[in-house]
């Protein structure tokens, strides 16, 4: 039963603010993006102060910690090796982590390698019956971490694929693959369409065999994907422009029931795919999430079915008239937490109704709204450190609060979010891969909690670095 304008006016006027703190993350807002860096303190759940304190520079020039923190590489792109002979493959993207043999973590590594192999030095080996299609470069490699944080191993999880963003893990222990790409057979070189969504079974190799796209979910430039484990929904994003990306609900159908590798067995046309519509309090549509100017803003949602999800003439994204769906520039990562998906909005510009710098909504599939969680303005200086731009990778940790990967202009970081707005550096990337005259840094990806909540593992895009970060982990709020 769709939530429609009256009754979601209705209840907005009943509810008041309680409408507008959906999830226990609470309303989080920088503006316009200040990094806190408060002196170390004790636990703040006992009143101490903020975050870790000020980050120190690296004397090896990668990764910039508070005190008593520290990293190991893990993988290295042209450098660690896989258990087939080859090197790691490069562009480390989304991550997900999973439960290994004897207190270990497996990691599954997206490769974002878009385009022929040629194009790149490092592409994702072509792991015999792994292989989606052998002209593309990208994929995901499985990474086994000992308890004691050596490395024990790294193999293909799948290969062929293209412009491996993110994705996300589901309850049953898989990794979900996104191809954020909408190549066509024939097209860059491809001898296959491109833009699904594969899945990835971290403690069974053979289980990936023949890799097929689970083609229900659609083929579009997708970016993230997390499952609802109570009614069995797929939420989804699209890094798009031109016009601007959605973001999707996929409902199984009727008597689907989920598990490892059931995904690929449905049929093409299995379930409903719909995007949003959403309006605001007077019942007015709106046409883009650019336009919330204030955290605790709460749109309600409509679901309208997407007509053609496979994209056979016309992307999915542009077969919906003005005025029917809403959109968004540059979808990025999700996390399920708190009965509902933490969904990023990276930036929006000139081609959108209103500028920022980043956007955090979290989708309530109860109440059917998106709340606003977290508003960067447009940062006036991303040269300086101290200010925050683009966020991309997202999760929730599980000392409090959002810990947000950076994929912007200038300085790059990981950052804290707490339930009150306030924000703290976790990491800074200090690998120049530019010039002394014009630095350049790259994005942090993929972001994730090893699950005995020790290990915050992380990537630096470019030149391809997989990090272990551990120290004095402590409550945040």
């Amino acid at each position: 039963m769709p939530l429609t304008r009256r009754d979601f006016a209705k209840r907005s006027a009943f509810a008041g603010a309680g409408v507008a703190l959906a999830g226990s993350v609470g309303v989080l807002a920088t503006a316009p993006g200040a990094i806190g860096s408060e002196a170390p303190g004790g636990d703040t759940a006992d009143g101490g102060a903020l975050g870790y304190g000020p980050l120190i520079p690296d004397p090896d020039g990668i990764l910039a910690l508070p005190a008593g923190f520290s990293y190991k590489i893990i993988t290295r792109t042209g450098v660690t090796k896989l258990d087939s002979g080859e090197t790691t493959p490069s562009n480390h993207d989304g991550t997900g982590t999973f439960e290994g043999t004897r207190g270990s973590t497996l990691l599954v590594n997206n490769h974002e390698l878009k385009g022929p192999r040629a194009d790149w030095p490092h592409p994702v080996p072509l792991a015999e019956g792994l292989v989606y299609d052998p002209a593309a470069s990208g994929g995901c490699t499985v990474v086994e971490v000992a308890k004691d944080g050596t490395p024990v191993g790294e193999w293909v999880g799948i290969a062929g694929t293209s412009t491996n963003c993110a994705g996300g893990t589901t309850p049953w222990g898989t990794w979900l693959t996104c191809e954020e790409n909408e190549d066509k057979a024939g097209e860059h070189g491809m001898t296959k369409d491109h833009g699904y969504v594969f899945e990835v079974d971290p403690h069974d190799v053979k289980a990936g065999r023949d890799p097929k796209p689970i083609k229900a979910l659609g083929r579009y430039a997708h970016e993230a994907v997390v499952v609802d484990p109570r009614r069995g929904h797929l939420y989804l994003t699209e890094d798009a422009s031109g016009p601007n990306g959605l973001f999707y609900r996929w409902t199984p159908p009727k008597g689907f029931e989920h598990g490892r590798g059931k995904l690929r067995t449905l049929a093409d046309d299995a379930g409903v795919l719909k995007a949003p519509k959403c309006f605001d309090s007077g019942g007015r549509f709106v046409d883009d999430l650019s336009r919330a100017t204030k955290t605790g803003t709460v749109y309600g949602v409509d679901w309208i079915e997407v007509p053609d999800r496979d994209a056979r003439t016309t992307s999915v994204r542009k077969q919906f008239a003005e005025g029917e769906i809403t959109r968004a520039r540059k979808l990025e990562g999700m996390w399920w937490a708190d009965g509902g998906a933490y969904i990023v909005a990276s930036f929006a510009r000139e081609e959108s109704p209103v500028q920022h710098d980043g956007q955090v909504w979290f989708y309530d599939p109860r109440r059917r709204t998106l709340t606003l969680k977290v508003l960067l303005g447009v940062n006036p200086d991303p040269s300086k450190d101290g200010a925050l731009d683009g966020p991309d990778n997202i999760t929730v940790s599980p000392y409090g609060g959002l810990i947000i990967a950076e994929d912007g202009e200038g300085v790059q970081h990981l950052f804290g979010a707490t339930e009150d707005g306030r924000t703290y550096p976790i990491a800074r990337n200090d690998l120049n891969i530019g010039t002394d005259q014009e630095p350049e840094f790259s994005e942090f990806t993929g972001p994730v909690f090893a699950p005995d909540g020790q290990t915050l593992f992380a990537n630096i895009q470019d030149p391809g670095i997989m990090l272990a970060i551990t120290g004095p982990w402590q409550r945040q709020r």
